[in-house]
């Protein structure tokens, strides 16, 4: 059955997305072997989840999938983190409601809207909730380029963006992949305290103060990291706040779910440094951050007291 790609997109935003493109499923760029040549160089740390064989088929997901949609939300607020040695930072994708729960409830909505449309119409939705290479398709259909930092970048929100996607067996005219436009600029690479932008478009999440501030479980973090979190108890926006892109066009987000918690923008480390599991719930209610359980923020705020006071 053949349905106007232009419809679906109309509806995309009727919805609330902020961005969609459409992507077809034979694509001869090579961006999959990314993922392996990334896993074979063991920058994925303890992410064994990231070596699911389905992440480089989707047919493997959905043998019917003629089609991927893939959709954008803006989730940047222009609140900023306020500097000093007493004070935490979190990364701004955690600062309010979860992005799961926002994306899934949209993406939910446009699915079902489309298998209303005829009879035989197959789609399925993923909000970062399953094994599918989100940027691969989100740069495919033409929504951003990933960029040297590993994120993806738009050319209207930067890359404060969540991406999603639905797989459908509707042959969809798809959109012109976009195309790179970093540059020769390496401002990522070069404001990274741990240097965990290994080279160009290739983070090691081993170096990464995300990667270990989120899941890291040991009862410690390596020396290499504590010593540079400069701050951060919860992800890591560094390569995203020295982005041309971001600082040229982030604009605020228009969903009132992503506006920050009040204690989340810039918490004292001492409070986190001693959060009970009371507290831990009343702060962080149906949001990303509950990822990082009490005792891994206790860790997290702790590290940077110890490195602040030398």
């Amino acid at each position: 059955m053949e349905i106007n790609g232009d419809r679906i997109k109309e509806k995309a935003r009727e919805i609330g997305f902020h961005q969609v493109g459409i992507a077809a499923i034979e694509q001869e760029d090579g961006l999959e072997n990314h993922l392996q040549t990334w896993l074979d160089a063991g920058y994925h740390g303890s992410l064994q989840w990231m070596e699911n064989p389905k992440r480089f088929d989707v047919r493997k997901l959905m043998p019917e999938v003629r089609s991927v949609i893939a959709v954008a939300l803006n989730y940047y607020t222009p609140h900023q983190h306020q500097e000093g040695g007493d004070r935490g930072k979190i990364s701004r994708y955690g600062w309010g409601r979860d992005y799961h729960k926002i994306l899934s409830k949209k993406l939910k909505i446009l699915t079902q809207w489309l298998e209303s449309m005829g009879e035989g119409i197959q789609a399925r939705y993923y909000a970062d909730t399953g094994p599918i290479q989100d940027k691969v398709w989100a740069q495919r259909a033409g929504l951003g380029w990933i960029g040297k930092n590993s994120n993806v970048i738009t050319r209207k929100y930067g890359s404060w963006v969540f991406l999603g996607e639905i797989l459908t067996n509707l042959h969809l005219t798809p959109d012109r992949p976009h195309t790179e436009h970093c540059g020769t600029c390496t401002r990522c690479l070069e404001a990274c305290p741990t240097g965990a932008i290994a080279q160009p478009f290739v983070v090691d999440a081993n170096r990464c103060i995300a990667y270990h501030t989120i899941e890291n479980r040991a009862e410690k973090l390596p020396e290499a990291i504590a010593s540079h979190l400069e701050g951060w108890v919860a992800g890591c926006d560094i390569c995203q706040e020295v982005c041309p892109w971001n600082q040229r066009f982030a604009t605020e987000t228009d969903i009132t779910d992503f506006q920050p918690y009040p204690d989340n923008i810039s918490p004292f480390l001492m409070e986190l440094a001693t959060i009970s599991q009371e507290e831990w719930e009343r702060r962080f209610p149906a949001s990303a951050l509950r990822r990082i359980k009490p005792e891994m923020l206790k860790r997290n705020a702790r590290a940077n007291l110890d490195h602040s006071q030398e």
